[in-house]
């Protein structure tokens, strides 16, 4: 069962992040802001002006104290100790924001918004670097890439995902979910199985840099390698019955954690997959669609490792989680030197799972 984080907000929360000292900030709907302690224990609360969603927020890895907030339009600079007045405000985007990511040097912080633009704020200079526009839709999710602070991955609602490198205006590598899957499409759909196009949710960078994942309203996980200026798709595989909202990569591993429309949460491990591919120097193959491992329930939410990580290529979860509602975001962080799993969905409240056997 999940350990319930409550008393903080009073609409859905959209948006999480956690500090590398162990503070957890929340977003919500209706410009709710929240910091919390690693027990739960919620620290501090301020509602922005205008009470425009907070879709988006982001602690500063090298100053825990820094927490950068997306509301409407808006990016705010928070002090987390004291959340009543920003310390900055930036109004770069046109349009409400739905993604923040900071590369690793902390000197450029890229916004994505709805207009399908990526703003890359100078945080030196206090001013755009780059406008990056190419999605014809909604961009929904953008990601620096690890030891790589010049590099960027985006995915949006147009089913496109773009490698982009800010020395150019215009992205490196560009594939269209929709189409590919129609050309690796030769075997007979479920009914219905069509209906959900692959727009583009979320994307996650792992660790090394090189392997991001995407996923999809199709109900796909996809894993992309970077190859210099483009990228392969290594692998597909239909994670959920109903829309993929989050992926997200544990840190320093290939375990990708993914939350669904369908209430559920996956943890995947595609280790196996991606160090394969790397030995081997021939052209991965796509995989086809797979069914998702089923899962044994009893009462509310529950667990359900699963011991085959592969069988005749499909690959199958290993932990299956019953959550039970629509999922707005997922974080992993160490609480008290255990890794857990933080949740938003469409509630006001975090629901945290334990990771310990990871």
């Amino acid at each position: 069962m999940a350990v319930k984080w409550t008393g903080g907000h009073s609409s859905p929360i959209l948006c999480l992040n956690a500090s590398q000292e162990g503070l957890v900030a929340s977003g919500a709907e209706g410009g709710d802001l929240m910091a919390w302690g690693e027990d739960g224990t919620p620290l501090g609360h301020t509602r922005f002006q205008g009470a425009d969603d907070v879709a988006s927020v982001l602690f500063s890895p090298s100053c825990p104290t820094k927490l950068y907030a997306s509301h409407g339009e808006t990016i705010s600079l928070l002090d987390v100790r004291s959340l009543k007045g920003s310390l900055d405000q930036f109004h770069v985007n046109e349009e409400e924001i739905n993604c923040l990511s900071l590369n690793e040097t902390e000197n450029l912080l890229a916004s994505a918004d709805d207009s399908g633009a990526i703003k890359i704020l100078d945080l030196e200079n206090k001013k755009v670097s780059r406008s990056l526009k190419r999605h014809s839709n909604i961009c929904s999710s953008v990601a620096f890439r690890p030891q790589r602070p010049q590099s960027l991955v985006s995915c949006g609602l147009d089913m496109q995902v773009m490698l982009w490198n800010l020395q150019k205006a215009r992205p490196l590598w560009i594939t269209n979910l929709q189409e590919d899957e129609t050309e690796e499409m030769e075997s007979p759909q479920s009914p219905g199985q069509l209906l959900n196009p692959a727009l583009a949710h979320s994307v996650s960078v792992a660790s090394c840099g090189n392997i991001f994942s995407c996923g999809a309203e199709d109900g796909k996980v996809r894993i992309f390698r970077v190859m210099g200026v483009k990228c392969e798709q290594e692998l597909g595989f239909k994670g959920h019955s109903l829309g993929v909202s989050q992926v997200c990569f544990l840190p320093e591993s290939y375990l990708l954690l993914t939350g669904g429309n369908d209430g559920k949460i996956m943890l995947w491990d595609v280790s196996s997959e991606v160090e394969k591919k790397q030995k081997s120097p021939t052209k991965p193959t796509h995989r086809k669609k797979t069914k998702r491992a089923a899962y044994t329930k009893q009462g509310g939410s529950t667990h359900a490792p699963v011991t085959d990580e592969e069988e005749h290529g499909k690959i199958l979860p290993k932990l299956s989680i019953e959550h039970g509602e629509k999922v707005n975001w997922l974080l992993s962080t160490r609480i008290k030197g255990y890794q857990n799993i933080l949740v938003a969905d469409q509630t006001s409240c975090i629901s945290v799972y334990p990771l310990k056997e990871f």
